[in-house]
Order: structure tokens, then C-alpha cells, then sequence
């Protein structure tokens, strides 16, 4: 049997490729919008992926399902208890799927959503045995995903009490050998303390895992799993992407490149409704940009907080450190469903700023210019991290509103003069940053963040 594991950091996404080196079949199981990999991955082995299934109705991003289904040609399951719009295989509970040496047993584990299925592998090659648990979001490294996310509380309590029993009859009677790959891993917003690494195992999270410590009680397991305090804030576009995947994602079909745009050309399209998103670092953004523009910079996190600050209709045109950045950029946008951007500024600030173009800036302060300015009631504080981490300790006085629910929470931002944005370094601040900019307030962000304060030894509220 053949395993292979694709990591999106950014997402905190885990899909997977399993096969049969008997047959040369393949199953890929919550696959990402952009397909080569997994094909590559087959092509590499000698395999044909044969099937392709979402463990549940994503938040988080696009399924590439339909993408792999136009790539090569596939049978393409799906829960029976979901109502899915595209053409596919209903699996229940207990139905076993035959690859050669490989047997995929279809579990039915309700809780982070109502139809969520995990994937109980057995290698026939070496036994009878499951060896390994395609989990979804049943089971995470040190975490269980979260069930709050489709409703009110009362939804929320009731898909934990479905968890509970998911828990109990499914996952904790299987052997503590099992290995345990889920779907959402460190870096994802669907749990509220995921472990660092990409795998476990059914023994190791009986011992160590906080959340099933509580089982025994299903009021305590509840309370445990909708913990607010405990759990990220939601971003934005999450509420559009569920809806999309239970649908059918939309083919892409060919991908243009989006076009090098001179300085005039980025200001007709800015005149025709496109947003400036400025993938750059905090410090370079905050010096000089074009002014209105959204700053999320590159990386890891740029997905989250882009789909969190731009409009679901939004088109884009993109600030670059590098040309080279182009496609990374475009594909972390595709993933959440945004259209391709309209183009790109060539030459980046510097081209800007020798066609003399009005220019914007975001002054960046330290921790240290912050106590002194705090102390003179020269700006108000305004905290944008996760709810866990404002718990953990905040600078006295600061208004905390978490940076998912900031662009819905624009009227809760303090009214003063001059804002100053705290997050853990920065990164989230200067988008923060850069949203109430746009929206006319005038902003500090503080570079360093929380770490930066903690550090200095300044004191924090609890």
C-alpha cells in the first residue's frame, strides 16, 4: 500500500493519495483546487487515481474534485448523508472499498459536520488489521476539529453531543496502533490547539489528547468543544465555501496570465472597482503604498487574511516583491475562490513612485513608542488576535476585536484620533492596518506585536 501525503501551510490542509501497488489503483481524498500534484504523485508510482472523495463539506477552501474529474477520468463518492449537486458515488457507513491489497472502509463520523466520513485503511499484504485512519477532521493531532461552525450555539451543541458518540463507537475502539493522518493540521483554523506534527496515532491521542479526556461526560465534551475562548475566529469568506463545495466547485478551465500593468493602466483598473492588494512585508507596505490598497504579505498566512479583508465580488490587482510571486499569489486566491487577479504592477513601488502617483504610508512604531504613547493618551489600542491569545494577556485598555470579525466590526474600532494595531508580530495588524486606512481612520501598526511587548517585560491584563 501506497500513502502520500500534500501539505498546504498556509490552509493548515492535508489531502491525501493512497494506492494499491497490486493494481496500480488510486483514492485521493480531500484534494486542493490545484491538481498537478496529485497526478504527478500517480504518474510517479505507476497508478491511475480511480477515485476521489471530500471527507466533509469544506469551510476553508475550494475542493479540487471537480478539477481531478476533468483531469482524468474517476468514479467520485460522496457521503450518503450529504446532499451533494454534483454527479457521484453515495458511501455509507461500513461499506468497504477494494483496491487490490488495499481495503477503505467508509466511516460515518458526524461532528464537525453532520456528514462527515473518515477513511479506515487495511493493507491486506500484511494482515487484517486497519492500519492507518484517513481521519478528516474526526480526530487532529492533539485536537478535534471543531463543531460550531454550521449554526447557532444550539447547532453547535447538538454536532458536538453527534461528536461525542463519533468518538466513543468509532474512533476510540479502534487499536492504539492506528495511524491517524487528518485532513486539518497545524496551521488550520478549524481546531483551537492542533499539534505540530502530520500525523498520530489512535494510542497517543487516547493518552495525551485533552479534548477526549472528557468523553466519559457528554456535558463536559461539549462544553470542551465549543469552548469560544478556545476557538479562532471565523474568517469571512469560510461562510461562502461550504455552499460552493456541497455544490460542485466550478472548473477553472485555462488559466490566463494576468498581465503586467503600468502605473496608469493599475490606476484604470483601480477606477473600474479593483482592489490594490499588496502582498509585501508590513514594514515596506507601511512606508509607502498606493493608497486604498489592502496589505497581506506573501506567505503562509497570505490566504486567510486576503479572503478575510477582501469583498466576496472582489477583483484584484497585485503589489509584488518579485514577479516571480505571481503564481503563488494567484493560486492562494483561486483556492478561496477568487477570480484570477486583473494584473500585476510592473516595476512594483519603484515604478509607482517615478511616475509620480500620490503615495500612502502606515507609520510603524515599536513597543517601546507605544507604552510611551499609551501613557500619553496619544492612541487607542486596538487588539486583533485570536480569542486564546487576548485571553492569555493584553495591554491595559486595548479593545479587542479578533481580525476575522474586524471587517463585519469596523463600528466597534475606538473612536479616537489616532489607532494603534496589535497583533503577536505585526503580519496581522498591518492588515488591520490597512483595512481601517482604507476606510479613512488613521492608523499606527506595531511592529513586534504582543511577543515584542511580552518581551520587554511591559505589563499585561488577563
Amino acid at each position: 500500500m501506497l500513502l502520500t501525503q500534500f501539505v498546504l501551510e498556509g490552509l493548515g490542509h492535508a489531502s491525501y493519495l493512497v494506492g494499491s501497488e497490486e493494481t496500480g489503483e488510486a483514492l485521493v481524498l480531500d484534494p486542493q483546487r490545484q491538481v498537478d500534484d496529485y497526478l504527478a504523485a500517480a504518474r510517479s508510482n505507476g497508478m491511475r487515481i480511480r477515485y476521489g472523495i471530500d471527507s466533509h463539506g469544506h469551510n476553508d477552501y475550494l475542493s479540487g474534485l471537480s478539477e481531478l474529474t476533468e483531469r482524468q477520468r474517476l468514479t467520485v463518492l460522496g457521503s450518503a448523508h450529504a446532499e451533494l449537486g454534483y454527479d457521484h458515488q453515495p458511501v455509507r457507513d461500513g461499506e468497504v472499498i477494494e483496491m487490490g491489497e488495499v481495503g477503505i472502509e467508509v466511516l460515518h463520523t458526524p461532528g464537525h459536520t453532520p456528514e462527515h466520513v473518515s477513511l479506515l485503511l487495511y493493507d491486506r499484504s500484511t494482515g487484517d488489521e486497519p492500519a492507518m485512519l484517513l481521519s478528516g477532521g474526526a480526530l487532529l493531532v492533539g485536537d478535534l476539529a471543531r463543531p460550531d461552525l454550521l449554526g447557532t450555539r444550539a447547532d453547535a451543541e447538538h454536532a458536538a453531543r453527534e461528536f461525542c458518540r463519533t468518538i466513543q463507537d468509532k474512533i476510540l475502539t479502534l487499536p492504539d496502533h492506528v495511524e491517524v493522518f487528518p485532513t486539518h493540521v497545524a496551521g488550520s483554523l478549524c481546531g483551537g490547539n492542533i499539534g505540530s506534527r502530520m500525523s498520530t496515532t489512535v494510542g497517543y491521542e487516547r493518552r495525551t489528547n485533552a479534548v477526549l479526556a472528557t468523553v466519559d461526560s457528554a456535558e463536559e465534551f461539549v462544553a470542551e468543544c465549543i469552548r469560544l475562548d478556545n476557538l479562532p475566529a471565523v474568517p469571512p469568506y469560510w461562510k461562502r465555501m461550504r455552499a460552493q463545495n456541497l455544490a460542485g466547485v466550478g472548473l477553472l478551465g485555462v488559466l490566463g496570465e494576468p498581465p503586467a500593468l503600468a502605473p496608469d493602466d493599475v490606476e484604470r483598473a483601480r477606477a473600474d472597482g479593483a482592489v490594490v492588494l499588496d502582498t509585501r512585508a508590513p514594514e515596506a507596505f507601511g512606508a509607502a503604498h498606493i493608497p486604498g490598497a489592502l496589505n497581506a504579505g506573501l506567505g503562509s498566512s497570505f490566504a486567510t487574511w486576503a479572503g478575510t479583508v477582501l469583498d466576496e465580488d472582489a477583483h484584484t490587482v497585485l503589489v509584488l516583491d518579485r514577479p516571480d510571486d505571481l503564481w503563488e499569489a494567484a493560486w492562494q486566491l483561486l483556492r478561496i475562490g477568487y477570480p484570477l487577479p486583473e494584473g500585476w504592477l510592473a516595476g512594483g513601488m519603484m515604478a509607482w513612485r517615478t511616475a509620480a502617483k500620490p503615495l500612502g504610508s502606515i507609520e510603524q512604531i515599536t513597543v517601546h513608542e507605544l507604552k510611551d504613547r499609551v501613557a500619553n493618551d496619544e492612541v487607542a489600542v486596538l487588539d486583533v488576535r485570536q480569542p486564546a491569545e487576548w485571553a492569555a494577556g493584553h495591554i491595559d485598555g486595548a479593545t479587542f476585536v479578533t481580525g476575522g470579525e474586524l471587517p463585519s466590526r469596523l463600528d466597534d474600532v475606538p473612536d479616537a484620533p489616532v489607532v494603534a494595531t496589535v497583533c503577536g508580530s505585526g503580519y496581522r495588524s498591518s492588515v488591520a492596518a490597512s483595512l481601517l486606512a482604507a476606510n479613512g481612520r488613521r492608523v499606527v501598526n506595531v511592529l513586534g506585536g504582543m511577543t515584542a511587548w511580552n518581551s520587554a517585560g511591559y505589563p499585561t491584563e488577563s
